[in-house]
This record gives structure tokens, sequence and C-alpha cells, in this order.
């Protein structure tokens, strides 16, 4: 017996969002990407959703672009392998792709849009950066603050943020969803002007 696998549809770009699956991480600081991800999609309108490249993807129209939305589920440090099929499926170039991160190095709800780079000691990142064999990738990091003293790293990462954070990260996400948009449409250089600062 044959099964085809359906075609999978061009994008012209790609937006990744970093995360780790299940109920027990939507609120923590390392899950900033799917938040942003999860905000495009509601604004967007992205009426479906499909179990593809080991995540959840969906497309939306931005303006004449079809822009692919992926939130891998393969756990924060094995992004790269969802990200590597969906690159090889959707035959994309490495600057077509957006990948959405948590970083603990900058202020809380800080944005920074960069074209290419060290991982900055992000495993998921960096298992994306040894998939596609390059550091040029374009990526949007978003500011979770930085541990307190006495707090290991994981720890930190896989907590969620506190009360008086949540105003200040939840319009950090939806900053960080204009930034994603600005890049699809504009380009890195005019986003990175606008969001950059």
């Amino acid at each position: 017996m044959l099964f085809w696998r359906r075609r999978v549809e061009p994008v012209d770009r790609l937006i990744v969002g970093i995360g780790n699956p299940g109920p027990e991480y939507a609120k923590t600081r390392h899950n900033v990407g799917f938040r942003v991800l999860d905000a495009l999609a509601k604004r967007l309108k992205v009426s479906k959703q499909e179990a593809r490249f080991r995540g959840i993807y969906a497309v939306a129209q931005v303006e004449d672009l079809r822009v692919g939305l992926l939130k891998p589920l393969t756990y924060v440090n094995l992004s790269g392998q969802s990200v590597g099929e969906a690159v090889k499926q959707l035959n994309l170039q490495p600057e077509q792709i957006l990948v959405v991160l948590d970083d603990a190095q900058l202020p809380l709800g800080k944005l920074r849009m960069r074209p290419k780079g060290s991982s900055g000691g992000h495993k998921g990142l960096q298992s994306i950066i040894d998939a596609l064999q390059t550091e040029e990738i374009p990526r949007l990091r978003v500011g979770i603050g930085s541990p307190p003293e006495g707090v290991d790293m994981v720890t930190f990462v896989l907590s969620p943020f506190e009360d008086d954070e949540e105003p200040i990260i939840g319009e950090a996400v939806e900053r960080a969803a204009d930034a994603a948009i600005v890049w699809a449409t504009e380009g890195i250089n005019a986003a990175m002007q606008k969001f950059n600062k």
C-alpha cells in the first residue's frame, strides 16, 4: 500500500518560535518564543494549524507574502531537528528564517534583532545553527531578565514570570510580533532600526 504525503506549499519566509511543549512550560521564561508565535497567529488570523516538521505549523498571509509559523515540539535544546526538516522541505535559505527566542542577558522586555551571530549560549539557537550549519540566521531575542543571586540558569528559564513582570513581557511579546512582521515585509535592517532600542 502506498501512502502519499501531502505536498508542502512553498512560503516566502519562516518564523520560528523556540519553546518547550506542554502546559507545564507554557508560562515559563523559556517559552517567550512560543508566545510571540501565538500572538502572530492571532493577529494574522491563522485558522488552521497542523502537526508538521516535528512541530506545530501554520501559514499566514502577510501583505503579498506567505509566511510559515513554526513552533518546534522537540523541546528547546533539539529545536534544530524541527527547523532543519522545515528548511529542507520548504527549500529555504537561512536569511528567509527568523528565530524568536528568550534571552537572559537582555533586560526584561528589551528586544534585539540581529542578522547573524553565535548562539550566545542559548541551546535551542545552537541546535538550529548546528542543523543549518551556519550562524547567518536572523534572530529576534526577547529579554527575560537575569536570574537573581543564588538561582541557577536552568531553574530561572524554566520558571514563570513574576506577577509584576507579566505586563512588561506581555507588551514585549506584542512588540516582538510587530518586529517579526516588519522583518518579513520590510527586511531586517528596517526591523533593527525600529525595534533595537
